[in-house]
């Protein structure tokens, strides 16, 4: 069973693996003889789950779409110096079975249990919304797919691919988001359709037999209004109607029947966070508290973290991942370090990436399989840090509180943007601070801790350092003076 607040690390499999091959001069290493130092430093680090991202079998057709496109060649070249290295999107999924690049398609469950035997679950992706354009379902049951006529690919060639068939030529939809263009080596599946739901079903057990858990891609789009929204009208043509029941509602009760401890995760968007928790996800992103450490401030984030206990507990904090830009780059990296901070120590799932704890600096495409990048090793030391400090229980079974500040003084409007909370188990407290903003702050943390003598030493663990205080004034609170710009503290009190 997965401990409260559990960690989860991503890692992009293709260009891990090959990175080890490198590392241990070993070219036939597989995903099953990956020495086990390195599943043990993970597990030293604190995590409780590995997701391996793009395990399964590529796709010819995405592999050659993503070598023809301009674009994505040249930001190959501009990273890796080379374009030789695409590949097809690990998003375009042409079976799932293991990438025979990996290894065997048995290692998969060797590695779970390996993992399982460390303390580790496994999680790996599924991909509920499309499939690969050259996927054989197409040629097994192309009414589980949603399509056009002659006359909506004339009018829009970008949203429908031609296809022949036995039957003649039929007019199949790109894979889409309503705010975005298509998808152009995926083919939309019909959630409309009773076989596709029962395929996609069957699918994702086949799925949870070979591993603990599936971080699900884009899920909002396969919920009955979102997926009426995009494809309604070409449905309705075609006689189908919107199903009672959601896809999700029976597809994860299906799961569960079989494997109870099963993870469901949720790529998520548009504020349908919590929709999708009451239909049985264990957890959800939170791109609210992304988009608010990234672009806003502290009190937008306080606010944020007001929110209802049990939402915030099954909630995914995050501030890097494969689609976003590197945090080190997109926050700065004074600014990423308070982040780091924020999303390690309050309630969820916390959720990091292989390439933000080697301090990367561009994001990797998806369809590059090998790249060769050197870690920054001021900031895999920083989160090796912190990622020890967040293993303690206290952070994981302990009490959540969020703290209040005080001003200074009735000047010293700073401390508005200083965020604090606290964790308590038994003869511990933790107490984290951090200043979220470009300029030093001063701030009372209401928070009371027990004290000895006329003056208090407090151990703040980022700095390995203790910080004195008068005890009588430790009645008030905790009073913080010039605090730094983004500076982060945890305060480990034992009593």
């Amino acid at each position: 069973m997965l401990r409260a607040n559990p960690h989860l690390m991503e890692i992009n499999t293709r260009v891990w693996l090959n990175g080890l091959r490198r590392k241990y001069a070993s070219p036939d290493m597989t995903i099953s003889t990956i020495p086990d130092e390195e599943w043990e430093a993970l597990r030293h680090l604190g995590f409780d789950m590995v997701w391996l991202m793009g395990v399964w079998t590529p796709s010819p057709g995405s592999a050659r779409i993503a070598r023809e496109t301009p674009a994505l060649r040249e930001e190959a070249v501009s990273i890796a110096g080379t374009d030789e290295n695409l590949d097809a999107s690990p998003y375009s999924i042409y079976e799932y079975k293991l990438n025979p690049a990996l290894g065997f398609e048995w290692e998969l469950k060797a590695l779970r249990e390996k993992l399982n035997a460390m303390g580790m679950k496994l999680l790996l992706d599924f991909v509920s919304n499309h499939v690969a354009r050259d996927n054989p379902c197409l040629k097994e049951c192309l009414h589980c797919f949603v399509k056009g006529t002659a006359d909506d690919y004339k009018a829009r060639p970008d949203w429908f691919f031609e296809l022949d068939t036995p039957d003649g030529k039929a007019y199949v939809a790109y894979a889409r988001d309503p705010n975005f263009p298509a998808w152009t080596d995926s083919v939309q599946l019909n959630y409309f359709h009773p076989e596709t739901r029962e395929k996609m079903t069957k699918q994702l057990l086949e799925v949870a037999g070979m591993c603990d858990g599936v971080r699900c891609d884009m899920v909002m789009l396969t919920l009955n209004d979102i997926h009426e929204g995009t494809w309604g009208p070409l449905l309705e043509r075609a006689g189908f109607r919107r199903p009672g029941k959601e896809f999700w509602e029976t597809a994860i009760k299906a799961v569960k029947e079989e494997h109870p401890e099963f993870v469901f995760l949720a790529e998520v968007y548009w504020g349908l966070e919590w929709r999708l928790q009451q239909l049985g996800f264990d957890y959800t992103y939170d791109k609210v508290v992304y988009d608010r450490l990234r672009s806003l401030g502290a009190d937008e984030v306080r606010g944020h973290l007001r929110a209802e206990k049990l939402y915030q507990k099954r909630s995914v904090r995050f501030i890097d991942n494969h689609d976003e830009d590197p945090s080190v780059e997109a926050f700065g990296w004074p600014r990423a370090q308070a982040a780091a901070a924020v999303i390690s120590t309050i309630k969820g799932l916390r959720f990091y990436s292989d390439s933000q704890l080697s301090g990367l600096r561009r994001r990797v495409p998806l369809q590059l399989k090998d790249i060769s990048l050197e870690p920054d090793l001021a900031v895999k030391k920083f989160y090796e840090k912190l990622l020890k400090i967040v293993d303690h229980p206290a952070f994981h079974g302990g009490e959540w509180t969020l703290l209040d500040v005080r001003p200074c003084s009735k000047e010293d409007r700073s401390f508005v943007n200083i965020l604090a909370w606290s964790w308590a188990q038994r003869r511990t407290l933790k107490i984290v601070v951090v200043n979220y903003s470009p300029a030093p702050v001063c701030g009372v943390v209401n928070v009371k801790i027990r004290t000895s003598g006329e003056t208090t030493a407090v151990f703040e663990q980022l700095s390995d350092r203790f910080f004195s205080f008068d005890s009588d004034s430790l009645k008030e609170g905790l009073r913080l003076e010039n605090v730094p710009p983004y500076a982060s503290y945890i305060f480990d009190i034992e009593f």
